[in-house]
């Protein structure tokens, strides 16, 4: 992590409808947010917004920004700054290339990467993962978290992978995605399709019969009683996105085995979703003889639960003798996986996790 660095980096939180352009510096904004509209179907537009946006917030800043770094949506060639056909930006298909441009406006180095990598980057440099070591260290736990898979919960099913401080984006830019994994209930849908916005307000109309476009967040309130419908059908319908989830996510901890960060809006959910969602992980596979085994070869814990948090937390190495000699060792005897939601918060811990992109790729 870049603490104390005096250089500062241009960064843009890019959603649908509005821009919101900032800077960040030693791990932290050093200005307000600048907001401008997207436009999303006129290139022209659009193009002249991002560029007004980090015109402004250069004016703003004391020095000359080391970068531009930030998330945008894909389908796209990162590494190489090419937006392609993107659902939500119609202006984008046909593939546009943005890095270049920017590159070219502002002669400064320019790095674009999905919002799933970089939330998984803030998260494991200056959020959960080294807050989880902090209380394991603080509890006289010498075991140690190195691997994190983020995800996040919204408009898609989006995902991100860190190993030893390092983000891994793969070959081909699609390193720690999870959308295209198989759904648990129909393994020819994507996963997206039961984690989302959307899957959220189907599985409502589905369980409650009504058909009103009612919104995660009016769902929500009728799951906590503040607004009137079927409260039942309201909080299975978190459940079973976070069954959904649950199950891609146990897929890719048998590769990543880290610990997992839960972000993105329907996150504000956690109480009715991370209990589905660690069930789904502490479920059970067989053999074709009938042999029982884990889903994982780790226990998860939620850790917005303060019970299971506790356990997690709590020392279980034991000491083993080596042979032919008086000597002891010691091994952690229970494997340990926890799930908590963003520490940081999802805007910042991506904001966070492009500026220390930038600067890592610029070293």
């Amino acid at each position: 992590m870049y603490h104390r660095d005096k250089r500062s980096v241009l960064t843009l939180d890019a959603g649908g409808t509005n821009f919101v352009f900032s800077a960040i510096k030693d791990n932290r904004e050093i200005i307000d947010p600048v907001e401008l509209p997207a436009y999303p179907d006129d290139l022209h537009q659009c193009l002249h917004s991002i560029v007004t946006g980090f015109k402004e917030v250069m004016q703003r800043i004391d020095n000359t920004p080391a970068a531009i770094s930030f998330a945008f949506p894909g389908p796209a060639d990162y590494e190489n700054g090419i937006i392609g056909d993107l659902p939500n930006f119609p202006a984008f298909r046909g593939g546009i290339a943005l890095g270049p441009y920017l590159r070219e406006k502002f002669g400064l180095p320019v790095f674009i990467n999905n919002d799933g990598n970089l939330f998984a980057y803030g998260e494991a440099l200056a959020g959960a993962l080294p807050e989880i070591n902090k209380e394991l260290e603080a509890t006289g736990n010498s075991k140690r978290y190195r691997n994190l898979l983020a995800v996040t919960l919204g408009t898609g099913f989006g995902g991100g992978v860190v190993i030893d401080n390092k983000l891994l984006t793969g070959d081909n830019g699609c390193g720690g995605d999870v959308w295209l994994s198989a759904n648990k209930y129909d393994n020819h849908l994507i996963a997206e399709e039961g984690v989302s916005i959307r899957a959220i307000k189907r599985a409502y109309r589905e369980l409650s019969g009504d058909e009103s476009n009612l919104s995660p967040k009016e769902i929500f309130d009728i799951a906590e009683g503040i607004k009137a419908g079927n409260r039942e059908a309201a909080i299975q319908s978190f459940e079973r996105l976070g069954e959904i989830a649950g199950f891609t996510i146990s897929e890719s901890l048998n590769i990543v085995d880290g610990i997992v960060v839960i972000g993105g809006g329907i996150a504000n959910a956690q109480k009715y979703i991370l209990p589905a969602m660690v069930k789904e992980m502490n479920g059970i596979r067989k053999t074709v003889n009938g042999d029982i085994f884990p889903r994982l070869q780790m226990k998860a814990y939620n850790l917005e639960d303060e019970n299971e948090k506790a356990i997690f937390l709590k020392n279980e190495s034991e000491i083993a003798t080596i042979p032919d000699s008086n000597k002891t060792t010691t091994y952690h005897a229970v494997k340990k996986i926890g799930v908590r939601t963003s520490m940081l918060g999802t805007s910042r811990a991506i904001a966070i996790g492009a500026y220390n992109f930038a600067l890592n790729q610029l070293s």
